[in-house]
């Protein structure tokens, strides 16, 4: 299986750490926006988008780029797996997930997109944290890179066990 994710990383490296634990799992290549090759995403078989939290959304550049990708397959071809991470110094709100919009984006390019998304919680030092030193110290930990882990495994096992 040939994997990709395409990972936004900026504050701490919570994100990439994550990215990496999940890559490991999938022989994936780990790259930003930037780095990505749309050619390459559509010869992948499974393509990972993952970034930090940013006002309640996923990373700009992150769906900027997943804006620019072309149609993943034709209509009569299989849809190329695609599955969505976040890392967030605050929970998410289940009326209003932070993922939903990369999530519906990525359905309308023709990926059959995984869910639910993964997330936990990351070191966040945002304007207000960062007078109390930042909030979620040590995060991730091994426990949820332990379970980025299961869910690139569940991914890996193929499509309808990623839940």
């Amino acid at each position: 299986m040939k994997a990709v994710i395409v990972c936004v990383s900026v504050s701490h490296g919570n994100t990439l750490r994550v990215a990496d634990a999940m890559a490991r799992v999938l022989g994936a290549s780990v790259v930003t926006p930037e780095e990505a090759d749309p050619s390459e995403l559509a010869a992948a078989d499974l393509v990972g988008f993952g970034s930090g939290v940013f006002h309640g959304r996923l990373h700009p550049r992150l769906t900027a780029f997943a804006r620019t990708l072309p149609a993943a397959r034709g209509p009569r071809s299989p849809r190329a797996r695609a599955f969505v991470f976040a890392t967030s110094g605050l929970p998410e709100l289940p009326v209003m997930p932070f993922s939903r919009p990369l999530t519906r984006l990525l359905d309308s390019k023709g990926f059959d997109v995984h869910g639910p998304a993964f997330a936990c919680r990351a070191f966040d030092t945002w304007a207000p944290f960062r007078i109390v030193g930042g909030l979620n110290k040590r995060r991730p930990d091994a426990d949820d890179l332990s379970a980025a882990r299961s869910f690139a495994e569940r991914l890996r096992e193929g499509p309808g066990r990623a839940v």
